[in-house]
């Protein structure tokens, strides 16, 4: 399957597109959260895969919510009025995940290389990334449960194709439909 459908095909199935991204970026959270589990557990030098995968994710992530609410949220609240107060709650989730985001970077690029990990390390990278799956999770549950209807919906009355559809969806870091 092409990576780049035809533009009348993108509106059709943006909601759709939606539920693959947020599986792709829960499928990388899971092995970031693994990478960092085998480093804490083994201890010595800090692997560069981890530090890249984490830059990686952090960039994807930031990427989809920056595409939705500069593009995808003014968009869906143009043609769905009604949304708005669910959109402006994503937006401050969007906020949150930031955040932590910014915390989880800062301690993946801290992390020791003695010979033991640190316990207060283990502690603070392990609760920052369970906060972080918590509410990555709830936020993409909520989203896909009051977007996903919406945005397959789009028929082009609420204008162009969103600025920012390629990072929407995350175009060219791999095919969706890869499984």
């Amino acid at each position: 399957m092409s990576l780049r459908p035809e533009p009348t095909d993108r509106l059709a199935a943006f909601g759709n597109q939606l539920v693959d991204v947020h599986l792709y970026l829960r499928e990388e959270l899971a092995r970031l959260r693994a990478d960092v589990a085998a480093h804490l557990a083994s201890g010595g030098e800090r692997p560069r895969e981890l530090r890249s995968h984490c830059l990686a994710f952090c960039s994807a992530l930031t990427r989809h919510h920056t595409a939705e609410d500069e593009g995808v949220f003014p968009t869906l609240a143009r043609s769905h009025p009604e949304l708005r107060p669910v959109l402006d709650e994503l937006s401050r989730d969007h906020e949150q995940v930031t955040e932590i985001l910014r915390a989880v970077q800062k301690l993946v690029d801290g992390l020791g290389t003695g010979p033991e990990p640190d316990p207060a390390e283990v502690r603070r990278i392990s609760g920052e990334l369970d906060g972080l799956v918590a509410l990555v999770e709830s936020h993409f549950t909520y989203e896909e449960r009051k977007l996903v209807a919406a945005l397959n919906g789009l028929d082009g009355s609420a204008g162009p194709l969103p600025a920012g559809f390629e990072d929407f969806a995350l175009r060219g870091l791999r095919d969706p439909t890869e499984r």
